[in-house]
């Protein structure tokens, strides 16, 4: 097996590769070791010395890493976890957990406008964010503002206040005239 790395955007987060599917559908983020008892996978990872967050996509693994900890020494052991639990045939998630689309639920008056929220995220954001090993799912909408979660690579990234206000904010307002500002969210 042969696994692949890439830098992304966040200096803290690497995307591993791993030649096949980790997620049939959806996504898995794991910010801390709290809730990887969801996660086979997730729990092996966890368990090397540094690591601080996981996040699953449809084909990739992307690894946060403490500040204090460099790549050099993690990455051999991140490897090791991910070829072996691959190998071992165990399920990326435990029992039948499986990725969630991400977008909150979102009832009321403004339903119309969040549908096509979603849409844009879907189409045309979220598969750019993914190549960076990260996902940005929909959380909300109020009075014209959208509320937007950032996972993966792209929680805690230099960039992503760039990316959130010149790309995201731009792109929804250009199709979407009710849309006035976006915010992240912490969940």
């Amino acid at each position: 097996m042969f696994i692949q790395t890439e830098s992304t955007p966040n200096p803290a987060t690497l995307k591993f590769l791993p030649g096949q599917t980790v997620l049939e559908m959806g996504t898995a983020d794991f910010p801390s070791a709290d809730g990887a008892a969801a996660s086979p996978l997730a729990e092996r990872l966890f368990a090397v010395p540094g690591v601080e967050g996981v996040f699953f996509g449809h084909d990739f693994v992307t690894v946060t890493k403490a500040d204090t900890m460099e790549w050099d020494h993690l990455k051999p052991a991140i490897l090791g976890a991910i070829m072996e639990h691959f190998q071992s045939g165990a399920p990326v998630m435990a029992g039948d957990v499986g990725g969630s689309s991400g977008h909150a639920e979102h009832s009321g008056e403004d339903g119309e406008i969040v549908n096509q929220i979603k849409e844009l995220l879907d189409s045309r954001v979220r598969p750019a964010v993914a190549q960076d090993g990260g996902d940005i799912t929909f959380h909300g909408f109020e009075r014209g503002v959208v509320y937007l979660h950032m996972q993966g690579a792209c929680a805690g990234c230099p960039s992503s206040t760039l990316t959130l206000k010149m790309g995201i904010e731009n792109l929804l307002r250009h199709y979407i005239p009710e849309v006035t500002e976006v915010r992240p969210v912490a969940v």
